[in-house]
């Protein structure tokens, strides 16, 4: 295995490295305002849900690893310490990419962007029309993290209002995540996209206590067919059905493709001698 100390790295290289790793990364389009009204625009990824009660968001603009200079949306929270923060998803990545230009401290990037300004509810800053979810937010706390290139800022921010498109809502009133259609950041100029294709669920071992690899039988942990994911099924299972289990590498693949439909009881089943 490679290792690898910071310090021994450049800041491009380094943040090219994290952001590679450190990926799928949600994206915050936050919408800010200056002291003399000036609206901006600018993505995010370094952003995450931190608290439910109370709801509390938070995201980085970090100071540019190129030249060290901070960027508007920074300078505006610090004058008005509001945000708008849209969640991105695929059908506006594009222009959500063009929004993160670098343009001047007076042009709107709702304008570049060709994006739409509502008001908000309850502070300054404009919700942006086309992402599905606005949170009107007010920065609690901004914590420096250092004053080189490459620093974050982290920007605490506690939700007061949530803004939902109807359309991403499912039967029950809730949102979607099929409908969604997310859309993440990962390293380079690459992105990931959350639709229907890719998703898939992991049963929370919350709901079940799970028996663990430790108590997997033997003729099922070691066995040459079953992979990582496959067995974590296995073990996530509450109680060990009773009996014998068979090595039949034939079997263990049928098991595998039961297991590959979410099948875990059928799996289980088969995988029994008697």
């Amino acid at each position: 295995m490679k290792t690898l100390s910071p310090q021994e790295l450049s800041n491009h290289a380094l943040q090219t490295l994290l952001q590679t790793a450190i990926a799928p990364r949600p994206i915050a389009l936050a919408s800010t305002i200056d002291a003399e009204g000036n609206i901006n625009l600018s993505p995010f990824s370094f952003f995450n849900l931190f608290s439910s009660n109370p709801p509390v968001v938070i995201f980085s603009p970090a100071r540019r690893v190129r030249d060290n200079t901070t960027k508007h949306t920074l300078e505006n929270v610090l004058q008005i310490p509001e945000v708008v923060i849209g969640i991105v998803n695929y059908k506006i990545v594009q222009q959500i990419s063009l929004a993160s230009t670098e343009y001047g401290k007076d042009v709107n990037e709702f304008q570049k962007a060709g994006l739409t300004m509502k008001d908000a509810d309850l502070i300054r800053p404009k919700l942006i029309a086309e992402c599905p979810v606005n949170l009107e937010c007010k920065v609690l706390e901004i914590k420096h993290l250092g004053m080189k290139g490459g620093a974050g800022n982290l920007v605490i921010c506690e939700i007061i209002k949530i803004h939902v498109q109807e359309e991403y809502l499912n039967a029950e009133g809730n949102l979607d995540q099929q409908k969604l259609d997310l859309v993440a950041r990962l390293g380079g100029n690459w992105y990931s996209r959350n639709n229907a294709d890719n998703l898939f669920e992991v049963p929370k071992p919350l709901v079940t206590k799970g028996i663990g690899f430790d108590l997997l039988p033997e003729a099922i942990k070691f066995s040459t067919v079953f992979t990582g994911n496959d067995l974590g099924m296995l073990a996530n299972t509450e109680n060990l059905p009773t009996g014998t289990f068979t090595t039949d590498t034939n079997v263990h693949r049928e098991a595998q493709k039961l297991l590959s439909n979410m099948e875990v009881e059928k799996a289980w089943h088969i995988l029994k001698i008697d």
